[in-house]
């Protein structure tokens, strides 16, 4: 197993003019969860795009996974969610997680059983109902985004890239989504998403990438950033009420989910 599932160095990328990548080096250790954060347009998905071999850098190189980002057959090693959500609307779930299986070469067999885990894990089958049965189109935003979740995952992935993952989803499937990612984790696959949620980042990553105007900022472990860039601790003693968030919760009766712990639509 290599050091780092993901290295680019000296990356540069440029649409018409525009640049959109410049000069971006960064490593992402294997078996971590690692976050690309900036603002709008500052370069994540397209350095999202590289990783996947989608588009190609103008110079610079990238290893994934021990190889080349262009070697033939290393997709089916990575799960993807992008941020542009694309099921098919009109089939059946269950029928649309087959199918993206078999493109990743699961045999049907497998892939039934590995559906079935996953519809039960993200609450997708219950006693009440199976959503595995509906067609996309019946399903919630968040129900959505959950089963192309389970669409990125289900051929088992080394490498698993989230790009905007909690969009849609309420608090207590994002409690779901982190408990999945650092599942993965446990498992030794390493995962990178990038997310306009800091408060997740903090929560769930080892390290981090803040990117802006196409440029790396900074980098590192949370702990080594937070030290570096944030000041020595300051202690406050604050009486505040309950969040609106709080609230929510404790309302809806979920249990389980943590402090800090956001989706957004």
């Amino acid at each position: 197993m290599t050091q780092n599932a993901i290295e680019a160095s000296h990356v540069n990328k440029q649409y018409a003019g525009h640049v959109a990548v410049r000069d971006l080096s960064l490593a992402v250790p294997t078996g971590s969860v690692y976050a690309l954060l900036g603002p709008n347009g500052a370069g994540k998905t397209t350095t999202i795009r590289m990783v996947l071999n989608i588009i190609e850098p103008d110079t610079g190189t990238i290893n994934v996974l021990g190889v080349p980002a262009t070697s033939p057959g290393l997709t089916n090693r990575i799960g993807y969610l992008p941020e542009e959500r694309g099921l098919y609307r009109k089939m059946k779930v269950r029928d649309v997680l087959k199918f993206l299986a078999a493109l990743k070469g699961v045999p049907a067999h497998d892939a039934d059983q590995r559906i079935d885990r996953w519809l039960d894990r993200l609450a997708l089958r219950t006693d009440e109902r199976d959503w595995g049965a509906a067609k996309v189109e019946e399903l919630s935003r968040g129900m959505q985004q959950k089963a192309q979740f389970i669409g990125a995952l289900v051929h088992d992935p080394d490498l698993v890239i989230l790009d905007e993952p909690f969009s849609g989803l309420d608090p207590v499937n994002a409690q779901a989504l982190k408990d999945s990612v650092m599942d993965l984790k446990r498992r030794g696959k390493t995962v990178i998403f990038s997310t306009h949620v800091i408060e997740n980042a903090e929560s769930m990553c080892d390290s981090v990438c803040i990117i802006a105007h196409g440029e790396k900022i900074l980098d590192g472990t949370v702990a080594d950033v937070k030290t570096q860039y944030g000041g020595p601790p300051v202690e406050r003693t604050v009486m505040v009420q309950p969040s609106l968030y709080d609230i929510f919760l404790q309302r809806v009766g979920a249990t389980g989910v943590e402090p800090g712990i956001r989706g957004h639509g």
